[in-house]
């Protein structure tokens, strides 16, 4: 890995945009399937679920006896509805004690598509799915028209208090941002995109400080999702690879020692009620085995997402023997990957993840923690070194060999990729270090998959090695 003088950047450009942006988040208008029909004069007002005959308006016609306090603070709302937002619906619609789901799109024409035909369809081991029985929405700054239902703001202008944000990892700080003054104290966000969440520490703690001044921001979550999903076109996806979900703090709420606001007990209804959902398969973990599981995922998504992208391939493809030096370039990934991860878990910065008791309180001694601090550095060296990565990504790239990529997907689709926030975090993460340090490979293969390129195994080795390597 190359060296680099010039000074580190004091943070990620994404943070950047975000907090010197100083206006004032907008308000937002909920426009649901009655502010359709009453602007176009067609359509339904009423759409009847074909399993379980519930009215799909804005609650539904709840007949449980619950006031609409015990509504919002029951109600999910699933922010973006593409194949994560979809499988996490589903699986949520068949709890037994089923909590109220709002589908949040972010066009108009998505809630048209509903309109004309609602419901979701997730196709699971060959056999189709489809439930209706949700509350969708579209949050938008331009108001319903007048007449007809009346204009509603975002969660009756009052607080989110269970949000599940399941856009592209690009769009997810954005979008949060953009919402957040119905976000608070009472609320938990978790995050169900690939990549590594954007608030874990030192960032997060900036962003928070910035958009939710005295501790008045929400509790922090974060999914680690396995599950292997395509599309077939608007709420329509096949499940192609049932796997697994983790879920954890990724800042700790009041009831785990954090700010007070009574936001632990919030995040603790969210994760129960995604660790106990059929078929997502998900559980609860730690903060540092959340940390940890991300940074594995990131690893495999770095390596398999963009190389399938440029050379437009199977995943399985990437491990197939030929004569040439594809093998070469994923080893170089790996070993830039490696060091930058073995920088960021002996960086100061990363201690109050690897340490999951309180400290600082009396619990456990100063020496003790030193100690459990060392030993955890020492294992998670051992876990991220070369040999153990390049293991991980083979025995993962085995597994999903004939599957699609997410990247290769939306390449395919004609969509912006994650790539930013796949090696772009582990370019970011070098130069948030400080340590001059630089990943040359993961760098030019950045610039192929945002100039979309499509190479042979060949072409591709010989831009990212040069030609005399190949």
């Amino acid at each position: 890995m190359g060296q680099v003088k010039n000074p580190p950047e004091s943070s990620a450009a994404w943070l950047r945009r975000l907090i010197e942006d100083d206006t004032k988040p907008p308000k937002l208008y909920a426009w649901t399937l009655e502010n359709l029909a009453a602007r176009s004069g067609v359509g339904s007002e009423t759409i009847k679920d074909p399993h379980v005959g519930r009215t799909n308006g804005r609650h539904g016609d709840r007949d449980d006896g619950r006031d609409d306090d015990d509504d919002g603070r029951r109600r999910i709302h699933i922010l973006g509805v593409g194949n994560i937002g979809r499988l996490y619906a589903m699986c949520l619609s068949k709890l037994a004690d089923r909590p109220p789901i709002t589908l949040v799109v972010h066009r108009r024409d998505l809630l048209e598509r509903w309109a004309a035909e609602p419901g979701i369809e997730l196709t699971r081991r060959g056999r189709a799915h489809r439930r209706a029985d949700f509350d969708i929405e579209w949050w938008t700054d331009v108001p319903p028209p007048c007449g007809g239902h009346a204009a509603a703001e975002v969660a009756a202008g009052r607080v989110i208090h269970n949000l599940i944000v399941a856009t592209k990892a690009p769009d997810a700080m954005p979008e949060v941002d953009r919402i957040r003054r119905y976000l608070g104290a009472a609320s938990a966000v978790a995050f169900a995109q690939n990549g590594m969440c954007r608030l874990w520490p030192p960032l997060g703690d900036a962003y928070v400080r910035a958009r939710f001044p005295g501790g008045a921001g929400p509790a922090w979550v974060a999914c680690v999702t396995t599950h292997g999903v395509a599309s077939e076109g608007p709420f329509r996806s096949v499940h192609t690879a049932p796997a697994t979900v983790l879920v954890g703090s990724v800042m700790l709420g009041a009831a785990e020692g954090g700010r007070a606001g009574g936001h632990g007990e919030q995040a603790k209804y969210l994760m129960r009620k995604i660790a106990e959902a059929p078929d997502l398969d998900a559980r609860e973990v730690s903060r540092k085995e959340l940390w940890i599981a991300q940074l594995e995922k990131l690893v495999v998504n770095a390596i398999v997402n963009p190389l399938t992208a440029v050379l437009r391939c199977k995943n399985g493809e990437l491990l197939v023997a030929r004569d040439d030096a594809l093998p070469v370039v994923i080893d170089k990934l790996l070993s830039e990957a490696s060091e930058i991860l073995a920088t960021l878990i002996l960086d100061p910065k990363s201690a109050e993840v690897l340490i999951s008791e309180p400290v600082g309180r009396g619990e456990i001694s100063e020496d003790l923690v030193t100690k459990s601090l060392g030993t955890s550095c020492e294992q998670l060296l051992e876990r991220f070194s070369f040999p153990r990565l390049r293991n991980m990504v083979l025995d993962v790239g085995a597994k999903v060999g004939a599957n699609t990529s997410s990247m290769l997907q939306d390449v395919n689709a004609g969509k912006p990729t994650e790539i930013d926030d796949f090696n772009g975090w582990l370019v970011d993460t070098a130069n948030l270090l400080g340590k001059g340090l630089r990943l040359p490979t993961h760098e030019k293969l950045i610039a192929l998959v945002k100039a979309q390129a499509a190479l042979t195994r060949s072409e591709l080795c010989a831009e990212l090695l040069g030609e005399k390597d190949c």
